[in-house]
């Protein structure tokens, strides 16, 4: 009898137990790991120099003297120097006739390049692959640029696949959270995620001011990031994801608008960028913070924002600074996207970030441009190139993107990182001790001229 009421007792225990260590074994096969990440550089003769520069402007006839102008002080103000890659078609002097094949072939380019080499360094076929997501937002081909992977690499037939466009700047965290969510349901797999930005079919020939700033801050580049929940291989990975948030406004019309690919009044199809982008970006980015602030911030620091906010809005007295929440006490590092000077400005001042804060965004703003989703992972190799990543360490992603969408994440540094990826060539050199842009010096005299006796210059 004792050893039958045992068993009635054991049986229960035992099932609770399976289902405690089930439930903990999922846990641990849920997580995100990255284990490398490569960003692409073309060669240097792709690089857009202030002089080579001057000569694709001049090459654009459908340009006056207000609009050398307002080039000229973009181009100065941009934080962008001289060093930034452009397509190939635009130093054959073809952007005003672009072919699909040069939006092809610029694609090709950096998927054979960061591919092949993230593989290799981690030791990955690329029939290890068990996900696959690429987003490229402005070429939509047939097949897809995932099945151009596919085929390239000889993948598997039972893939899960990916293939993302239209969705911006922010596209990489979206991918991210594809890779995600997939890992939740499935153990023991790798993903690769792909982000880039075809430029070549979306060079603006016009004289539409709103449509022209996109030319001076877009350039060429792209990065693969090699991602898995494999436990065995946390010992290997860089990073682990501990949160994720994602914003989309595009149910508010000044938001859906602000920044879309147009036809100017003659049919030449562009990016616009209008003037409603600011707020609209605060916005979203607000919004964002709300949700993920609670997630990576101690109770201390959401405890003393609640307070002085709450004090703030009793007094009768609403002058004065507005309280900022303090992201540094749940993180050490941030990515920022590199979207424009102004963008940086912005966001460091909202949360309060010092120069040393800004340093990686800005740097990969003036040596690279605004490689759109591919720009956090430059930014990320500035960082690990200067040795700022540490083990423990918490860094904090954000990006924009048309719709309009603010996303953001969190990871967690796995070991101290160095390596020096795309910035190999040029680290030592960074920061400069001046980044203005030599163009005011070459061009300033457009300043001067007289709009009735101006000619375009030969």
């Amino acid at each position: 009898m004792d050893n039958f009421l045992h068993l009635l007792y054991f049986l229960p225990l035992s099932y609770l137990l399976f289902k405690l260590f089930k439930l903990i074994d999922q846990k641990r096969h849920q997580c995100c790991y990255i284990l490398d990440y490569q960003c692409y550089k073309p060669g240097d003769d792709r690089k857009l120099s202030t002089e080579f520069s001057g000569e694709i402007i001049k090459r654009n006839k459908n340009l006056g003297l207000y609009e050398y102008k307002f080039l000229l002080r973009a181009i100065v103000s941009s934080g962008i120097g001289e060093q930034t890659y452009a397509p190939e078609m635009i130093f054959h002097g073809r952007e005003t006739c672009p072919t699909f094949e040069d939006g092809i072939t610029e694609m090709d380019e950096f998927l054979n390049d960061s591919i092949e080499k993230v593989l290799a360094r981690c030791g990955v076929s690329p029939s290890d692959i068990d996900v696959l997501v690429v987003n490229v937002s402005m070429l939509t081909s047939i097949p897809s640029l995932a099945a151009r992977v596919i085929n390239r690499y000889k993948m598997r037939d039972d893939m899960k696949v990916y293939n993302l466009t239209g969705m911006g700047c922010s596209a990489s965290l979206i991918a991210v959270n594809i890779v995600q969510n997939i890992f939740k349901c499935r153990k023991n797999a790798y993903a690769l995620m792909v982000t880039s930005e075809s430029l070549s079919p979306n060079w603006y020939t016009g004289n539409d001011r709103s449509m022209i700033l996109a030319n001076c801050l877009f350039r060429t580049g792209g990065c693969a990031v090699l991602m898995t929940n494999k436990v065995a291989l946390k010992s290997r990975a860089m990073f682990k994801l501990k949160c994720l948030v994602r914003t989309h406004h595009g149910a508010y019309d000044d938001s859906f608008s602000c920044c879309n690919q147009r036809e100017d009044e003659q049919g030449r199809v562009g990016f616009y960028l209008d003037k409603t982008l600011p707020k609209t970006a605060t916005r979203a980015f607000v919004d964002n913070l709300k949700v993920m602030s609670p997630k990576i911030l101690p109770v201390t620091e959401l405890l003393r924002f609640s307070i002085v906010s709450f004090l703030r809005k009793m007094s009768e007295s609403k002058g004065g600074l507005r309280p900022v929440i303090n992201l540094k006490t749940g993180v050490d590092h941030f990515c920022l996207h590199t979207g424009g000077k102004a963008v940086i400005d912005g966001i460091g001042q909202s949360l309060n970030l010092s120069e040393y804060d800004l340093e990686p965004a800005r740097m990969t703003l003036h040596r690279f441009g605004n490689t759109s989703a591919s720009s956090l992972w430059y930014v990320l190799g500035y960082m690990e190139a200067k040795k700022r990543l540490k083990r423990g360490d918490k860094l904090f992603m954000i990006s924009f993107g048309a719709g309009f969408k603010c996303n953001s994440c969190l990871w967690e540094v796995l070991r101290d990182l160095g390596d020096r990826n795309v910035w190999d060539d040029c680290i030592d050199s960074y920061p400069p001790e001046n980044l203005t842009n030599p163009f005011m010096e070459k061009y300033g005299w457009i300043n001067d001229e007289d709009p009735s006796t101006f000619k375009v210059p030969e």
